[in-house]
């Protein structure tokens, strides 16, 4: 190998994709049941008495395991996966480059927050964009698990989607594209770029290092901004994406018949899965990128 590698940062772009699908796929797998019991809180609607069926992240993750069993909780999980293997390579994978694209090759010193902004909304924007589609399969596959069997739409991953494109076409698979991708794009601009300053922050004060303490700080501080940003357009993303209409008339429903305040219904399991999943993946993310330095790419001493 001709070209040698000091650091994480210094690693191939390809392999930067490539371990940013990993880590995506790694949180994935560890935090789907608590994205499954936010899908549920934020599609449910109030009974004839104004009671709702779900009261919170701990007593739906409850619920779906006693009325339905563990299983429940990890579905659509094969489909997450799969989004996660094409999204978060991007995402992730291309942020860095991204980043370092808009502050220009001879730019020195740490990047200015505004272009780590831009570098999170272009990658979080054109990732989903193309990871749409299971997008909409694993939301529908967790919705699924709410109705008795036989109710249930899909019977594995494939009739899925043989059935949403013989019923909707391929327009079917980008059902809710567009607050999707202002969805992703805002909520990895919060993510990446607010882990990447604040990582960059905490490493001025001399109190960290780079290494798994200030990883798991600034992803867990990133996962909460992230939260509470992206929230309302979550809850729109996911209801266009299961009933089939248009964002407007999402939007309208929810301000005719649940009030404003219920955009941030479910918040506790969104946060509670976004600091999770935040801290997974960029552990994770840190480790395998390490693993691979050291293991193909470090200079001799």
């Amino acid at each position: 190998m001709s070209k040698q590698y000091k650091t994480i940062n210094d690693l191939p772009d390809w392999v930067k994709m490539i371990t940013g699908g990993i880590a995506g796929s790694v949180a994935e797998a560890i935090t789907i049941p608590i994205d499954t019991a936010k899908v549920r809180l934020q599609i449910q609607k109030p009974d004839a008495n104004g009671k709702y069926r779900y009261h919170g992240l701990l007593h739906t993750t409850r619920q779906i395991y006693s009325d339905e069993g563990v299983l429940s909780l990890f579905k659509g999980l094969t489909a997450g996966i799969q989004r996660q293997l094409v999204f978060a390579s991007i995402r992730i994978g291309l942020y860095e480059p991204t980043r370092d694209f808009f502050c220009g090759k001879d730019f020195k010193g740490d990047p200015p927050l505004s272009k780590k902004i831009y570098a999170g909304l272009a990658t979080g924007g054109i990732g989903i964009s193309i990871a749409s589609p299971f997008d909409v399969i694993k939301v529908r596959f967790q919705v699924d698990g709410n109705l008795p069997v036989e109710q249930r739409r899909y019977k594995n991953l494939t009739d899925a989607y043989i059935k949403i494109y013989k019923q909707d076409g391929l327009h079917g698979f980008w059902r809710g594209v567009t607050p999707n991708i202002i969805r992703n794009a805002v909520i990895n601009c919060a993510e990446l770029a607010t882990f990447d300053h604040i990582k960059e922050s905490l490493i001025k004060t001399g109190l960290f290092h780079e290494g798994l303490t200030c990883h798991f700080a600034s992803s867990a501080c990133a996962g909460f901004i992230a939260a509470v940003v992206g929230q309302p357009v979550d809850l729109i993303k996911t209801r266009v994406m299961n009933q089939n209409v248009g964002v407007l008339t999402v939007v309208s429903n929810i301000i005719k018949n649940e009030g404003l305040s219920n955009l941030y219904n479910g918040f506790s399991a969104n946060a509670g899965r976004i600091i999770t999943w935040n801290i997974c993946m960029f552990v994770t993310l840190g480790q395998v990128r390490l693993y691979a330095l050291n293991n193909f790419y470090k200079s001799p001493e």
